[in-house]
């Protein structure tokens, strides 16, 4: 892999893992077009590439993470001492709380799949090495779509809560904190977007988050805080899954790799601060008609390289 080439997956990655557009599906994009490979090599380079996003959102969140830390640490106290009251949580305890719960759907993705030898995220892995893209083109759709329906919610939620400031009634249409129902809903989206390439974890959950009636920055928090024990568990999995395979790391080109590493982690972080300001001034319609036109399109690219038996950028053959 040449330098210039981890440079441009860097930035691909750092954009599309906060932005809502599928860091997976342009990954398989961008590498579907550059002819990268989906070795296992090309693998841990992915891996690491999440690893420098990882590091962009604990930097820009690193208050809200500390405070998080210290906050569980005071909640397992409680709960050892009898003190803990699930009525009495502050914002923070809930927040810790509903993190733990939005977590535990990621369990399903070990489950085995009836007939076959493969679990659930083993399935992931075959989706997004697919030679042919239609899935990855099908799920950014659906995250048009997702998206949509978040941004018709969340405009409904904010006209209700101007007709109730107008009329002084103290009823809220949005709210911040996260109940477990909203948490479940919301992690077993984020299960669904690691199972198909195209499908944007940050947009899909945001969206679940403002159809359940969370305020729009609130619902943006949480699911970013959420993706960082989320990415580094995937990014542990992966890494193992690549040590073990037969090339090891023998193949590593390490220049590339921690160069890709830091342009993603640099790229990620303005990601985050240009997510928040598109979502705070409401143009957040940019995004779906962005995942929307790249689905189609490459919908159509697919299905012209299914009929003719080759990759319409390389000229290689589709195995």
């Amino acid at each position: 892999m040449s330098i210039l080439d981890a440079i441009i997956q860097g930035i691909v990655q750092g954009l599309t893992e906060f932005l809502p557009v599928s860091s997976s599906g342009h990954l398989a994009i961008t590498q579907h077009i550059l002819g990268a490979g989906t070795g296992e090599s090309n693998l841990f380079f992915n891996v690491m590439l999440h690893v420098g996003t990882l590091v962009a959102v604990v930097a820009f969140y690193h208050k809200l993470v500390w405070d998080l830390i210290k906050e569980f640490i005071l909640m397992i106290k409680d709960i050892f001492t009898g003190k803990f009251k699930w009525s009495k949580m502050n914002y923070n305890r809930n927040l810790v709380v509903m993190l733990i719960i939005g977590l535990i759907p990621l369990f399903l993705l070990f489950l085995p799949i009836p007939g076959t030898d493969m679990k659930l995220k083993d399935l992931a892995d075959r989706l997004s090495a697919s030679p042919v893209l239609i899935v990855t083109a099908c799920s950014l759709i659906l995250t048009s779509v997702l998206l949509t329906i978040g941004i018709i919610r969340n405009r409904k939620s904010v006209a209700s809560t101007h007709k109730h400031l107008a009329t002084k009634s103290n009823a809220k249409a949005t709210r911040d904190n996260f109940n477990v129902v909203d948490a479940i809903l919301v992690g077993v989206t984020q299960v669904c977007a690691a199972l198909l390439p195209g499908l944007s974890r940050s947009g899909s959950t945001l969206s679940v988050g403002e159809m359940r009636g969370i305020s729009k920055q609130k619902a943006l928090d949480y699911t970013f805080v959420l993706g960082i024990p989320s990415i580094l568990a995937a990014a542990l999995l992966e890494g193992v899954d690549a040590i073990k395979s037969p090339e090891g790391l023998s193949n590593i080109e390490f220049l590339p790799l921690i160069i890709g590493m830091i342009v993603s982690a640099v790229v990620g972080y303005l990601a985050i601060v240009i997510f928040k300001w598109f979502l705070k001034s409401d143009k957040m319609e940019i995004f779906v008609i962005y995942t929307a036109v790249v689905g189609v399109a490459f919908i159509v690219i697919s299905i012209i390289e299914m009929n003719t038996g080759v990759n319409l950028f390389t000229g290689a053959p589709i195995a």
